[in-house]
């Protein structure tokens, strides 16, 4: 279970893109920006779970979702939570049917379903950041005020104070912009997270823009995966004494993914 994304990471959902990601018909629908190579695709993913293997990750890595090339984006088809997960609805009209697919493999390996976004309601797993006992939410393109709603309600049993954060259209989801670096870090985008959204953390502002973002994978105890691409946030990172993995994960970035997009993580803790 997750309570936060801070700690150490020990269990992962992954999808190998073997056939869907890179063969994607209509860029826009999918909103891809560019086909990735497919060859090149599947060393980056490979080299991503790699990496969570060898920090001690149990990589559970799935067949991808026919006729959905974002199926390899497992973090946005549910939500993991310290007692189940909630199963999501997602806000794109093509990758609707994803929530199914992720909620019958968990259900398979006897995961338990507190709770699911109905319609109207749509809800991102990006755009959900659970930090402690803060869970962070961005209202965005693709997470709803009705999904906020829903989902607050159930993150609320659970102790959570909720955080809205509202995001321009430009940006596709939260992680884009906030995400934990460890129990009580933040790493965020001034541009778009205040300085009272984050009251109560220790926060790391960072410039955003371009390759620069706040998409990274925490793996706990002070350890990272961050796109190679983000020199900014590497740099900025290892000055404040962070262990970083840098991964060239190009080919995810064409699809609109960061390194956070490409993990569902199912459990963490000590």
């Amino acid at each position: 279970m997750v309570r936060s994304e801070g700690e150490k990471l020990k269990r992962v959902i992954v999808c190998t893109p073997e056939h869907e990601y890179a063969h994607a018909s209509n860029l826009g629908k999918h909103n891809i920006g560019e086909l990735g190579n497919p060859e090149i695709a599947i060393q980056q993913h490979d080299a991503l779970k790699s990496k969570l293997s060898e920090f001690g990750a149990e990589v559970i890595d799935i067949s991808e979702l026919t006729g959905h090339p974002n199926s390899v984006f497992t973090r946005d088809t549910a939500l993991f939570t310290p007692r189940g997960y909630i199963k999501l609805r997602l806000g794109l009209e093509t990758r609707q049917g994803e929530e199914e697919w992720m909620a019958a493999t968990l259900d398979s390996r006897k995961e338990f379903c507190i709770g699911e976004i109905k319609t109207p309601g749509t809800v991102e797993g990006g755009d959900v950041v659970l930090a402690g006992k803060v869970a962070f939410i961005g209202k965005s393109l693709r997470t709803n005020a009705e999904g906020i709603k829903q989902v607050s309600a159930l993150l609320k049993m659970m102790g959570y104070e909720i955080r809205v954060i509202k995001l321009p259209d430009t940006i596709l989801h939260l992680d884009k912009t906030l995400m934990t670096l460890g129990s009580e870090q933040l790493l965020y985008c001034r541009e778009f997270v205040s300085e009272e959204n984050v009251k109560g953390f220790e926060g790391i502002g960072i410039s955003c823009g371009g390759d620069t973002t706040a998409n990274i994978i925490s793996l706990g105890e002070k350890e990272l995966i961050v796109n190679s691409s983000n020199s900014v946030v590497i740099d900025r990172l290892e000055t404040e004494n962070y262990i970083v993995h840098n991964l060239d994960l190009g080919e995810f970035a064409k699809g609109m993914g960061g390194p956070n997009c490409l993990i569902m993580p199912v459990q963490r803790g000590e």
